[in-house]
């Protein structure tokens, strides 16, 4: 088994389509992507376990919480041990949260719900996150935005599928659409659930390859291909890259883009409910119309960025996400158009900077160990995965004790992200292209990215 799940059992022939590998990675990420589908979960989970807003928040927080950090320790076993072995880890915990999860319902226990959903599959999402993007750019050394965008696309994406298909269950299993009739469907929904991804994880595993060491796409020629701004032309190791202030800007980038859109992303479907008081349906079909955006701007933000250049592209994310806040404070609460207009771009945006960031970081720091670096920068995503979800709901609880309702309730949240957006704004503008002296010999860097018997095709 060990031998069939290594890197140098699925080095692929020189002749390979690449173009198949794009479809093994959105597997994945189709897959895991459930995560942005939570808040359909929501207001079941808070009627099943008579909880409020923070707690139930909880278990997405600690999802991405988990995400991050595992991305983080894993990331250089994931490069070292390759993508197939990376999804089949990934997708193991993935379902194993989900059936712990399905138990923690059943018993009403939320803190199985907490280590199911919460550790053991936020586990799961951070090496499954990062496990197809550094082989992706290694198939498009020509393209590694539209490379990352492919890959990154699915994870927003995944909500798309996840959101109706999970309100769906639960009122089929529930008898019914109406909360109480969803509540009693969660847990046959997250047994099918765990089913499917189980299945469509494996198909992506079987089939997800690296490249030839002497394979390059055809006609492009990397000695003649025109350097991006911010671009280096030598590589930096993992360890080195975190002593590099560039690292850390990004960083400081991430975390606030982040914190901005996973606000709306994890109160989406009670929020739009509050703000104009649709049904279960409907909140659930507006999440799916953020998976949307968020997945349109994994693909076509990161595929820009290869004209345009990343660190302009993130001047669009963050500049143009402040305004879109402004949008939804000042204007969103009397206007659903507007509402959803704006909370759309914010989203693509978002979704942008996450399929951007790992060109991003292979214009800085060279492809070496961009897998282990993008885990290592992923913490940033853990940290706002708690800090975005506990400042609105934090905002919303203290407006309800309050006595407020609708708009009020998370007004004071979007100014919060404005100025948050802001400083990230100033952060990027800081990054400078890496010194010389964080640069690796360029014959240990060959020779540590050679796999073992790949020398004949």
């Amino acid at each position: 088994m060990a031998s069939v799940l290594s890197r140098s059992a699925i080095v692929a022939p020189k002749s390979f389509n690449r173009w198949l590998i794009p479809p093994a990675a959105l597997a994945i990420h189709l897959c895991i992507g459930q995560v942005y589908a939570f808040s359909v979960f929501k207001i079941p989970f808070m009627s099943q376990f008579d909880a409020g807003e923070v707690e139930i928040g909880w278990i997405f927080s600690i999802a991405i919480l988990m995400l991050g950090i595992s991305s983080a320790v894993f990331g250089t076993w994931v490069e070292k041990a390759g993508p197939r072995a990376s999804m089949v880890a990934a997708g193991t915990c993935w379902v194993v949260g989900f059936l712990v999860a399905a138990l923690g319902i059943t018993t009403g226990q939320l803190w199985l719900v907490y280590l199911g959903y919460g550790v053991i599959g936020g586990i799961g999402l951070g090496i499954g996150y990062i496990s197809p993007v550094s082989t992706l750019m290694k198939w498009f050394p020509d393209r590694p935005g539209l490379a990352t965008g492919l890959a990154i696309m699915g994870f927003g994406g995944g909500a798309l599928i996840a959101s109706p298909m999970s309100n769906q269950l639960m009122a089929l299993y529930g008898g019914g659409s109406d909360p109480e009739h969803l509540v009693a469907g969660l847990t046959p929904t997250f047994l099918t659930l765990g089913i499917v991804y189980a299945i469509v994880i494996a198909a992506g595993a079987f089939v997800i390859r690296v490249p030839h060491p002497d394979w390059t796409p055809k006609g492009f020629d990397p000695a003649t291909a025109k350097a991006k701004p911010m671009q280096t032309e030598g590589n930096v190791s993992a360890n080195n890259a975190i002593r590099t202030p560039q690292f850390w800007l990004l960083w400081v980038v991430l975390f606030l883009n982040v914190t901005a859109g996973i606000g709306i992303l994890e109160n989406a479907a009670p929020m739009i409910q509050s703000y104009f008081g649709l049904t279960a349906a409907a909140a659930a079909g507006y999440v799916g119309l953020l998976s949307l955006a968020n997945m349109a701007g994994r693909f076509v933000w990161s595929t820009t960025s290869d004209y345009l250049g990343r660190k302009n592209n993130y001047m669009l994310y963050l500049g143009g996400g402040v305004l879109m806040y402004l949008a939804v404070a000042l204007l969103g609460g009397n206007s659903l158009a507007i509402f959803i207009l704006a909370t759309l771009v914010i989203i693509s945006f978002y979704g942008g900077g996450f399929s951007t960031v790992p060109a991003y970081l292979k214009d800085l720091f060279g492809v070496f160990q961009v897998g282990a670096i993008h885990g290592r920068l992923l913490t940033a995503w853990a940290a706002a995965g708690v800090a975005g979800p506990f400042i609105v709901n934090s905002v919303v609880e203290a407006g309800q004790a309050a006595g407020k309702a609708g708009p009020a309730l998370y007004t004071p949240g979007m100014f919060i992200m404005v100025g948050a957006l802001a400083i990230g704004f100033v952060a990027n503008l800081l990054i400078r292209p890496v010194k010389e002296k964080f640069f690796e010999d360029e014959e240990a860097v060959e020779a540590a990215t050679t796999p073992s018997g790949t020398h004949n095709d």
